[in-house]
Protein backbone atom coordinates (compact mmCIF):
# COMPACT_ATOMS: atom_id res chain seq x y z
CA UNK A 1 0.00 0.00 0.00
CA UNK A 2 1.19 3.76 -0.57
CA UNK A 3 -0.23 6.47 1.52
CA UNK A 4 0.24 10.37 1.09
CA UNK A 5 -0.88 13.22 3.16
CA UNK A 6 -4.41 12.95 1.92
CA UNK A 7 -4.80 9.41 2.50
CA UNK A 8 -4.01 9.33 5.69
CA UNK A 9 -5.71 12.08 6.87
CA UNK A 10 -9.21 10.49 5.70
CA UNK A 11 -8.01 6.50 7.15
CA UNK A 12 -10.73 5.28 10.67
CA UNK A 13 -8.78 6.74 13.28
CA UNK A 14 -7.66 4.02 15.20
CA UNK A 15 -6.45 2.34 12.12
CA UNK A 16 -4.62 5.92 11.78
CA UNK A 17 -3.40 6.03 14.66
CA UNK A 18 -2.01 1.79 14.77
CA UNK A 19 -0.33 3.09 11.65
CA UNK A 20 1.89 6.05 12.35
CA UNK A 21 2.36 4.88 16.05
CA UNK A 22 3.85 1.94 14.19
CA UNK A 23 5.49 3.03 11.09
CA UNK A 24 9.01 4.55 12.48
CA UNK A 25 9.64 1.07 14.53
CA UNK A 26 11.16 -0.55 17.75
CA UNK A 27 10.92 2.04 20.77
CA UNK A 28 12.54 1.64 24.21
CA UNK A 29 9.86 0.98 27.29
CA UNK A 30 10.38 2.64 30.17
CA UNK A 31 8.36 3.16 33.57
CA UNK A 32 8.53 6.99 34.41
CA UNK A 33 8.22 7.09 37.89
CA UNK A 34 7.06 10.72 39.58
CA UNK A 35 6.22 11.45 43.22
CA UNK A 36 3.36 14.69 44.16
CA UNK A 37 3.97 17.56 46.93
CA UNK A 38 1.35 15.44 48.91
CA UNK A 39 3.71 12.64 48.77
CA UNK A 40 1.42 10.24 46.15
CA UNK A 41 3.67 8.17 43.67
CA UNK A 42 2.36 8.03 40.10
CA UNK A 43 3.83 5.55 37.32
CA UNK A 44 3.34 5.48 33.87
CA UNK A 45 4.46 3.88 30.88
CA UNK A 46 6.18 5.76 27.96
CA UNK A 47 7.85 4.61 24.57
CA UNK A 48 9.38 8.30 23.62
CA UNK A 49 12.52 8.38 26.16
CA UNK A 50 15.48 9.65 23.86
CA UNK A 51 19.54 9.71 24.03
CA UNK A 52 20.36 13.34 23.42
CA UNK A 53 24.20 13.32 24.69
CA UNK A 54 26.42 11.62 26.54
CA UNK A 55 28.36 14.43 28.14
CA UNK A 56 26.83 15.66 29.70
CA UNK A 57 24.57 12.97 30.10
CA UNK A 58 21.11 14.34 28.77
CA UNK A 59 17.14 12.16 27.91
CA UNK A 60 14.67 13.51 26.39
CA UNK A 61 11.02 12.52 27.02
CA UNK A 62 8.19 13.11 25.02
CA UNK A 63 4.73 13.58 26.70
CA UNK A 64 0.90 14.41 25.26
CA UNK A 65 -0.28 17.30 25.35
CA UNK A 66 -1.68 18.89 28.05
CA UNK A 67 -5.22 19.37 27.05
CA UNK A 68 -6.52 17.42 30.24
CA UNK A 69 -4.51 16.20 33.04
CA UNK A 70 -1.29 14.61 32.63
CA UNK A 71 0.04 13.56 36.28
CA UNK A 72 3.72 12.43 35.14
CA UNK A 73 3.90 16.31 33.70
CA UNK A 74 2.89 18.22 36.79
CA UNK A 75 5.31 16.11 38.81
CA UNK A 76 7.99 16.75 36.65
CA UNK A 77 7.33 20.26 36.39
CA UNK A 78 6.68 21.12 40.44
CA UNK A 79 9.25 18.46 41.81
CA UNK A 80 11.79 18.89 39.40
CA UNK A 81 12.92 14.96 39.17
CA UNK A 82 11.30 11.85 37.73
CA UNK A 83 12.97 7.96 36.93
CA UNK A 84 13.35 6.19 34.10
CA UNK A 85 12.83 2.80 34.70
CA UNK A 86 13.82 -0.41 32.05
CA UNK A 87 11.20 -2.90 31.35
CA UNK A 88 11.84 -6.37 31.31
CA UNK A 89 9.63 -9.66 30.38
CA UNK A 90 9.56 -10.60 33.72
CA UNK A 91 7.10 -7.26 34.19
CA UNK A 92 5.60 -6.11 30.94
CA UNK A 93 2.17 -6.77 31.16
CA UNK A 94 2.04 -4.88 34.90
CA UNK A 95 4.00 -2.35 33.47
CA UNK A 96 1.54 -1.89 30.36
CA UNK A 97 -1.07 -1.86 32.80
CA UNK A 98 0.28 1.32 34.22
CA UNK A 99 -1.19 3.11 30.90
CA UNK A 100 -4.72 2.30 32.71
CA UNK A 101 -6.23 5.69 33.67
CA UNK A 102 -6.25 5.28 37.01
CA UNK A 103 -7.85 7.93 39.37
CA UNK A 104 -5.64 11.23 40.78
CA UNK A 105 -4.46 9.94 43.85
CA UNK A 106 -4.59 6.36 42.93
CA UNK A 107 -0.53 4.93 42.93
CA UNK A 108 0.14 2.81 39.99
CA UNK A 109 2.94 1.12 41.98
CA UNK A 110 -0.21 -0.41 44.57
CA UNK A 111 -2.80 -0.87 41.65
CA UNK A 112 -0.60 -3.01 39.11
CA UNK A 113 1.88 -4.49 41.64
CA UNK A 114 4.79 -3.17 41.42
CA UNK A 115 7.38 -1.78 44.53
CA UNK A 116 8.50 1.55 45.08
CA UNK A 117 12.13 2.25 45.88
CA UNK A 118 14.28 5.29 46.84
CA UNK A 119 17.50 6.34 46.45
CA UNK A 120 18.83 9.25 48.55
CA UNK A 121 19.84 11.46 45.50
CA UNK A 122 16.26 12.15 44.70
CA UNK A 123 12.79 12.06 45.55
CA UNK A 124 11.03 10.28 43.19
CA UNK A 125 10.45 6.72 42.96
CA UNK A 126 12.00 4.33 41.20
CA UNK A 127 10.62 0.32 39.99
CA UNK A 128 11.95 -1.93 42.41
CA UNK A 129 11.83 -4.68 40.02
CA UNK A 130 13.60 -2.74 37.37
CA UNK A 131 16.95 -4.15 36.15
CA UNK A 132 18.50 -0.54 34.70
CA UNK A 133 17.25 2.61 36.85
CA UNK A 134 17.81 6.41 35.78
CA UNK A 135 17.40 9.43 38.47
CA UNK A 136 16.71 12.19 36.08
CA UNK A 137 16.64 15.80 37.04
CA UNK A 138 14.40 18.48 34.79
CA UNK A 139 16.03 20.63 32.82
CA UNK A 140 14.01 22.59 30.30
CA UNK A 141 10.98 21.69 28.23
CA UNK A 142 9.82 22.46 24.55
CA UNK A 143 6.32 22.59 23.05
CA UNK A 144 6.36 21.48 19.55
CA UNK A 145 4.01 23.47 17.86
CA UNK A 146 2.51 21.34 14.96
CA UNK A 147 0.98 18.91 17.40
CA UNK A 148 1.21 20.78 21.02
CA UNK A 149 3.24 17.91 22.14
CA UNK A 150 5.61 18.39 25.13
CA UNK A 151 9.32 17.83 24.68
CA UNK A 152 10.97 17.37 28.37
CA UNK A 153 14.78 17.74 28.78
CA UNK A 154 16.61 16.12 31.68
CA UNK A 155 19.99 15.51 32.65
CA UNK A 156 21.20 11.86 34.34
CA UNK A 157 22.31 12.48 38.28
CA UNK A 158 22.13 8.57 38.96
CA UNK A 159 22.09 5.70 36.78
CA UNK A 160 21.81 2.21 39.22
CA UNK A 161 22.85 -0.82 36.98
CA UNK A 162 23.68 -4.50 37.74
CA UNK A 163 27.67 -5.04 37.72
CA UNK A 164 26.53 -8.33 35.38
CA UNK A 165 25.32 -5.70 32.62
CA UNK A 166 28.09 -3.56 31.88
CA UNK A 167 30.64 -4.53 29.37
CA UNK A 168 34.46 -3.71 29.61
CA UNK A 169 34.00 -0.94 27.80
CA UNK A 170 30.95 0.74 29.12
CA UNK A 171 28.34 -1.23 26.76
CA UNK A 172 25.18 -2.07 28.96
CA UNK A 173 23.80 -5.68 27.81
CA UNK A 174 20.35 -5.58 27.09
CA UNK A 175 19.56 -8.49 26.33
CA UNK A 176 21.23 -9.69 29.26
CA UNK A 177 18.63 -7.89 31.12
CA UNK A 178 15.43 -9.39 29.53
CA UNK A 179 14.58 -5.85 28.06
CA UNK A 180 11.79 -5.39 25.90
CA UNK A 181 10.69 -3.21 23.38
CA UNK A 182 7.35 -1.79 21.97
CA UNK A 183 6.22 -1.69 18.72
CA UNK A 184 2.84 0.92 17.74
CA UNK A 185 1.05 1.21 21.45
CA UNK A 186 0.57 -2.66 22.51
CA UNK A 187 2.90 -5.15 20.93
CA UNK A 188 5.86 -6.04 23.10
CA UNK A 189 8.95 -7.68 21.57
CA UNK A 190 12.37 -9.39 23.37
CA UNK A 191 15.83 -8.62 21.02
CA UNK A 192 18.15 -11.01 19.71
CA UNK A 193 21.85 -8.99 19.16
CA UNK A 194 22.97 -9.89 15.92
CA UNK A 195 26.40 -8.15 16.35
CA UNK A 196 28.12 -4.77 17.80
CA UNK A 197 29.79 -3.54 14.86
CA UNK A 198 33.10 -1.46 14.97
CA UNK A 199 33.76 2.46 14.19
CA UNK A 200 32.71 3.16 10.98
CA UNK A 201 35.37 4.16 8.65
CA UNK A 202 35.35 5.08 4.46
CA UNK A 203 36.51 2.05 2.62
CA UNK A 204 36.68 -0.57 5.22
CA UNK A 205 33.88 -3.16 6.03
CA UNK A 206 32.90 -2.59 9.47
CA UNK A 207 33.80 -5.71 11.53
CA UNK A 208 32.28 -7.02 14.54
CA UNK A 209 33.36 -6.12 17.94
CA UNK A 210 33.39 -9.35 20.39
Amino acid sequence: MKFNKESIAILEKQYRTNLINSVTGFKSANLIGTVDAQGNNNLSIFSSVVHLGANPPLIGLVMRPVTVVRDSFDNIISTGFYTVNHVSKEFYKAAHQTSARYPKGVSEFEAVGLTPWFSEILPAPYVAESPVKLGVKYLEMHEIKANNTIFIVGEIVEAIIPDNLILPDGFIDLEKEGAVAISGLDSYHTTSRLARLAYAKPGKAPGEIQ
